[in-house]
């Protein structure tokens, strides 16, 4: 049925009531007066906001707003305004599949689909979550890239840290936070002073990237460095670092990795090394990496698994020898 005036029902109500469809979207409310000639004026402003794509069904809530809310409870605003202008003041509940595929193809043409995946796919996702939107979004194929896990050994760390504390001493503090604990970059900025008992050797983060709480450990050598703070931890309101995620931080990791020697590492390299470590020093398992609380499950820990010799391939060593008679040497 067309968008059209419903005459008031005597005894009911005396306004004019305006119901029906246009351009697909469906509209049953009130004009909110008795006399026709406003209510006609009514109908036509609405007519005119749908085409423009500015209408906001009764009870629902647009992308605009949405998006607004998700930023001002703490997500990340990162890739949220070009999709904020593309959407705009469409409703949420409008929003399909198909929209957000459009979306990804307009805003950025010429990328990977595991850069679309990143800055539309996901933000959009982590919007509808927190409008209580349920909507599994379908990522593109090819959404998770070439897994990279790039690691630190010992002696690349330490060389690391070491430049750290030539550049600023508290930033070495704070990269050795991400080396010890696997944190993310974001729960490592966001960690207050009163989330840390040495005496415990606990670290407690209220919120992390899946919105779960948990517990982390804090182990003798990051102790040691807590211990060296700087500005030291009596600080209960402060965060541990007084660093940000700006062009600041990032100017510091450029001259502490250019004094290191180590051009590729990033704050995320902190994570795979310190998952590593434990696959090869601390002998865990994926289901291991898994209980620490640092993945959720199997599939993004098992990435891994190759950092060690399982135990299946060191019985190579019950291989039988092939003699090479008097050339060569003995490793025994």
């Amino acid at each position: 049925m067309p968008l059209k005036l419903i005459d008031p029902r005597p005894g009911k109500t005396p306004n004019y009531a305006i119901r029906g469809t246009h351009y697909g979207i469906y509209v049953d409310r009130t004009a909110g007066t008795p006399d026709r000639k406003k209510a006609t004026t009514y109908l036509n402003k609405i007519k005119t906001d749908i085409e423009r794509g500015a209408y906001t069904p009764k009870g629902a809530i647009t992308f605009a707003k949405a998006a607004l809310s998700y930023v001002r409870n703490g997500g990340e605003e990162l890739f949220i305004e070009p999709l904020a202008d593309h959407f705009g003041h469409t409703p949420l509940v409008e929003i399909d599949q198909e929209a957000i595929d459009e979306a990804a193809v307009l805003l950025y043409p010429s990328v990977s689909a595991a850069t679309r995946n990143r800055q539309v796919y996901t933000p959009i996702s982590a919007i509808l979550k927190h409008a209580k939107v349920v909507f599994p979004v379908k990522r593109p194929k090819g959404a998770q890239g070439r897994v990279k896990v790039e690691w630190m050994t010992p002696e690349q760390a330490e060389r690391l840290l070491d430049a750290a504390e030539g550049v600023d001493a508290e930033f070495r503090t704070f990269l050795a936070l991400l080396c010890y604990t696997g944190m993310r970059l974001s729960e490592a900025l966001n960690l207050a002073c009163a989330g840390i008992d040495l005496e415990a050797a606990t670290i407690f983060i209220p919120k992390t990237k899946n919105d779960d709480p948990r517990a982390v450990h804090v182990p003798p050598q990051l102790a040691v460095e807590l211990a060296n703070h700087p500005r030291g931890l009596n600080r209960p309101s402060e965060t541990v670092c007084r660093f940000h995620k700006n062009g600041h931080l990032y100017t510091l990791m450029r001259r502490a990795k250019k004094e290191a020697g180590l051009p590729n590492v990033t704050f995320h390299t902190f994570r795979h090394t310190w998952a590593t470590w434990m696959r090869r020093y601390a002998k865990l398992d994926t289901k291991g990496l898994v209980a620490t609380g640092t993945w959720k499950d199997e599939k993004s820990a098992s990435r891994y698994q190759h950092v060690v010799v399982t135990e299946e391939a060191q019985r190579a060593d019950m291989l039988p020898t092939l003699k090479r008679g008097n050339r060569g040497k003995s490793v025994e």
